[in-house]
């Protein structure tokens, strides 16, 4: 296959990939039919009615530009956590800002720091950059924080990347320990913390949103996706000092995001007793996937997160067996990519009917198995 002949050294040196297959693919190149879509980690409850009954009100001026300061949504998100809206970047999608957050800390060589079998998209931004990845292993399924905090002074990393709660693990941390992570590190370091799943963490793990607002080497990334039910419109935000958050200005998309998109998030965030509601159904159907697994022998991880990660008692190559098996039952789930994590599976919280299915086909894929 032919390609253009002149792109950079380090464009042509990258395999051409994606960090997630998506369902859509496997459909495509399997034949199969995904019946019940519980493995990217999606909010199958979907986004409240009044958030629908906006997008559907505002459907007719998506004829216009969104706002490319993001006016309205810094705003209300600055009223929702008690900051200036100087203190918010939008993004379509944690994905969108941490490409952004890479290209403007790393160089071609620099040392990334991040913990092994975290999530692979900021890897995919990093070697996209040239950045060089320099990885601690998880400790008890969680990310280790003192590991972590080492490797970043024996590298002089100026990025470190910490999601809490974890995917794909769905471990936490105390809020205590992150801020302690958090200041313990060199000024010269960018930390990325990753609060993707907060509004589904337990009391206590999530700092308050000034808790680390005086740190410029702080950014805490966040989410429309996973709780609020958003995750095709793309709305993500950066959480940092205004000195730091202004520079996305100088690389971001500025007509990137849809207008429709932020007409959602807005109407998502004025709805807060639809996302109490959804976090409530996200907490039971987290205990009912636990119970699913138990039944079946298997042993589910605790969650703070809207999936659950469920340990299948031996390595990789098992727990890929039942992966694809669930799929030759239109089951979509996933499974961690790194040894060890990846003696278990993943399976997204969803709606009672998606998981009637998962319950179905598990004893009847592990049975095929032996």
């Amino acid at each position: 296959m032919t390609a253009f002949s002149r792109f950079t050294p380090l464009a042509a040196s990258l395999p051409a990939t994606v960090p997630f297959v998506g369902p859509e693919a496997i459909e495509r190149q399997r034949g199969l039919t995904v019946r019940a879509r519980i493995g990217a980690n999606e909010s199958g409850f979907g986004p409240a009615p009044s958030v629908l009954s906006t997008i559907a009100e505002k459907s007719g001026e998506i004829w216009k530009y969104n706002d490319p300061e993001n006016h309205a949504l810094k705003n209300a998100l600055a009223a929702h956590l008690h900051l200036r809206p100087e203190n918010f970047v939008i993004g379509e999608g944690i994905d969108d800002l941490l490409g952004l957050i890479v290209r403007l800390v790393i160089e071609p060589g620099m040392p990334v720091v991040t913990s092994l079998g975290a999530y692979p998209t900021f890897n995919f931004h990093v070697n996209g950059f040239g950045g060089r990845l320099v990885t601690a292993p998880y400790r008890d399924d969680r990310e280790d924080l003192d590991a972590l905090l080492a490797l970043v002074r024996q590298e002089d990393a100026p990025l470190v990347y910490f999601a809490n709660p974890d995917n794909p693990m769905g471990s936490w941390w105390d809020a205590g320990s992150i801020v302690a992570f958090a200041r313990a590190l060199p000024s010269t370091t960018l930390l990325v913390l990753d609060e993707a799943y907060s509004e589904t963490a337990p009391e206590g793990s999530i700092p308050a949103a000034d808790a680390l607002i005086d740190l410029p080497n702080v950014i805490r990334t966040r989410t429309f996706s996973k709780a609020y039910g958003l995750a095709g419109a793309r709305v993500g935000y950066g959480i940092g000092t205004p000195g730091t958050v202004s520079a996305f200005d100088k690389i971001r998309n500025h007509f990137g995001m849809p207008r429709l998109s932020t007409e959602a998030a807005l109407a998502a965030l004025r709805d807060q007793d639809y996302l109490s509601e959804i976090v409530g159904r996200i907490r039971a159907t987290r205990d009912r996937i636990a119970a699913i697994a138990r039944a079946n022998s298997l042993e589910p991880l605790p969650s703070a997160t809207n999936f659950v990660a469920i340990d299948a008692g031996r390595d990789g190559v098992y727990a890929r067996a039942i992966v694809d098996g669930l799929m030759e039952h239109g089951v979509f789930i996933r499974m961690p990519g790194v040894a060890p994590l990846n003696r278990c599976i993943r399976v997204s919280t969803g709606l009672p009917a998606d998981i009637d299915l998962f319950e179905e086909a598990l004893p009847k894929v592990l049975k095929a198995l032996g």
